[in-house]
């Protein structure tokens, strides 16, 4: 249950950042990197998607498709990408993996898939590691998605998750909503 809850919390704060954005803002890259929110949405589905795979296949390695699919990591945004559909995807994965941590064995074996950028000179990980893993790369781009949506339109942490989960406004914390147009207030 604590690898569960350390992992829905991180995977909710992928899902604030992207609170009450069109599309196009979802796509965009407003910084200095290549990066957009509708990227690393995509991304984390497809990185949770083939550790998921792998913990699923454990104590077995995965079969040669699933580690072909899995190299070739089709996270690069296609032109009908909708922010819709790539969070209907992302919160498909995310209950996977959160049903997973809750019922497999953190001690279970999963073989290291045999891809270029995993080492060779470690055969299996267990389950709690892949848990801790994904645990982190979700923190990691949550931290690059706070610079995107920050770059974007100034929203920060703190209102998004209030947004996100329809906290009313306190005298510390005003949850965010979209600024009018200028020619709205005049």
């Amino acid at each position: 249950d604590g690898y569960a809850a350390f992992l829905a919390q991180q995977q909710d704060a992928i899902r604030a950042l992207a609170h009450g954005l069109t599309d196009v803002e979802a796509a965009a890259t407003p910084s200095a990197s290549a990066i957009s929110l509708a990227w690393l949405v995509k991304h984390l589905t497809v990185v949770q998607g083939n550790w998921l795979v792998g913990v699923l296949a454990a104590p077995e390695p995965i079969g040669p498709e699933q580690s072909a699919s899995a190299a070739n990591r089709p996270d690069a945004l296609a032109p009908g990408d909708t922010l819709a559909g790539l969070l209907t995807a992302y919160d498909e994965i995310c209950r996977g993996v959160l049903a997973a941590a809750r019922d497999i064995d953190p001690d279970l074996a999963v073989p290291v898939p045999d891809a270029p950028w995993f080492p060779k000179d470690v055969t299996h990980w267990s389950v709690r590691w892949v848990w801790l893993h994904l645990v982190e790369e979700l923190a990691r781009h949550a931290g690059h998605g706070d610079i995107v949506r920050e770059s974007l339109d100034g929203a920060t942490m703190y209102p998004l998750v209030a947004a996100h989960e329809g906290l009313p406004a306190t005298p510390w914390l005003t949850p965010w909503r979209r600024a009018e147009p200028a020619s709205a207030k005049d």
